[in-house]
């Protein structure tokens, strides 16, 4: 079988150390591949004015398949101060090339399991009956709709006059905001299409029925946002009643999922929501598990065989200014067996996992976060282990 081609994309700040390290660990559970760089991030923002250069994309319409590190974002002030001062003249907006590669690519469906690991001193506890000690097994697979709702980047400060217009036709608009001068307001768009908002609920009951999952949880806010969150609850009625009567259909708010999270973790299996919604509520189970550290997610578009796999933790510049690299890489690494399983080198992303899991359990090898440590450079010398480290004691147990 030939070689598989992936584009690794470091991106930011600690991207390129837990890349790199996860591409060792790749290697040595017999995974060939050659890598090409694909340029992305802040660097060619300040450089180029374009976070996503044309050539990156060409890369990932020819391969298909990228491993993406972490990107580094910053609020729209702040983005035009750091662009190269040949730049400013040309009214250059600063949006994330990941929401970038999303869109353009249409990889609407992202998911992010959140599953504890035996051992894992960081997984949530909470006390019980008689004042036990509890530690729930959390298995959560969240669904996020990736490319519409809050980040679909439809916005306007000072709206056009056509925009501001076609707004005070809502009574709403007209009763509580027609007093406020146009250039006083900011506007952003919560976007949902039929199209997309089924592919992500056929994609979450799909994984629930594959993968044995006994309910599948709407995470939205219907009782206020009726006609966005309204509609994928609607939705999620008529095709779990037509396709899938055998898998419960639960539906939760966002605020009170957030209250529920540390209540019953264990009673949760799929939940799917709209875009903003999907990274809340895929964060706070993350920290159920430990923290961002071990969040991975895929970003898939199943037509074109096009997906993106990438931890969900930041670039976290402070640490990747260390001499020696502290991070966890196992977020990166977990994100790496989506790509497998995507790929279908299942086996391989079993291997991997089982390594990841037995390290873990162990507790020989821990970085800093799992050793409950303020991250900075000293902690070495107290016993936690390098990014390499951690690596490599996965790689000792593939071996």
């Amino acid at each position: 079988m030939a070689k598989r081609t992936i584009v690794s994309m470091p991106g930011d700040g600690i991207g390129r150390v837990v890349l790199e390290s996860t591409i060792r660990v790749l290697d040595a559970a017999g995974f060939e591949a050659d890598y090409v760089e694909g340029d992305i991030g802040w660097e060619f923002w300040c450089k180029e004015g374009n976070p996503l250069p044309e050539r990156t994309i060409k890369l990932i319409k020819k391969h298909k398949i990228g491993l993406f590190g972490a990107i580094t974002s910053k609020p729209k002030d702040e983005a035009f101060d750091e662009l190269a001062p040949e730049l400013k003249e040309k009214n250059l907006v600063y949006s994330s090339p990941i929401v970038g590669l999303r869109q353009h690519f249409g990889l609407d469906i992202c998911a992010r399991p959140c599953k504890t690991y035996k051992g894992n001193p960081l997984n949530f506890i909470r006390r019980g009956q008689g004042d036990a000690i509890v530690e729930p097994a959390v298995d959560v697979v969240i669904f996020r709709q990736n490319t519409e709702g809050l980040y679909g980047g439809v916005e306007w400060s000072n709206p056009p006059t056509e925009v501001h217009e076609m707004l005070m036709t809502h009574p709403k608009f007209k009763k509580n905001f027609g007093h406020v001068a146009k250039e006083e307001v900011s506007v952003s768009t919560r976007i949902f299409t039929k199209n997309a908002t089924e592919r992500i609920l056929t994609a979450a009951f799909e994984h629930a029925k594959k993968y044995g999952y006994k309910s599948v949880t709407v995470c939205e806010k219907p009782n206020v946002i009726r006609e966005t969150s309204g509609m994928m609850y609607k939705m999620a009625q008529q095709l779990q009643a037509e396709k899938y009567p055998e898998i419960q259909l639960w539906n939760t708010n966002i605020d009170a999922q957030m209250m529920w999270l540390t209540k019953n973790p264990e009673n949760y299996g799929v939940i799917v929501a709209g875009n903003m919604f999907g990274d809340i509520v895929s964060d706070g189970f993350a920290g159920l598990i430990g923290g961002l550290g071990f969040a991975c997610s895929a970003q898939i578009n199943p037509e074109t065989g096009i997906g993106v796999f990438e931890p969900t933790h930041g670039s976290a510049p402070k640490y990747a200014d260390y001499e020696t690299s502290i991070v966890n890489p196992i977020a990166m690494i977990e994100s790496a067996c989506m790509m497998l399983d995507f790929i279908e080198e299942t086996e391989r992303a079993k291997a991997i996992r089982k390594a990841v899991a037995e390290v873990i359990e162990e507790g020989k090898v821990r970085s800093y976060d799992m050793m409950k440590m303020a991250g900075r450079q000293d902690v070495i010398s107290k016993g936690a282990a390098t990014t390499d480290e951690v690596a490599d004691a996965v790689i000792a147990k593939l071996k």
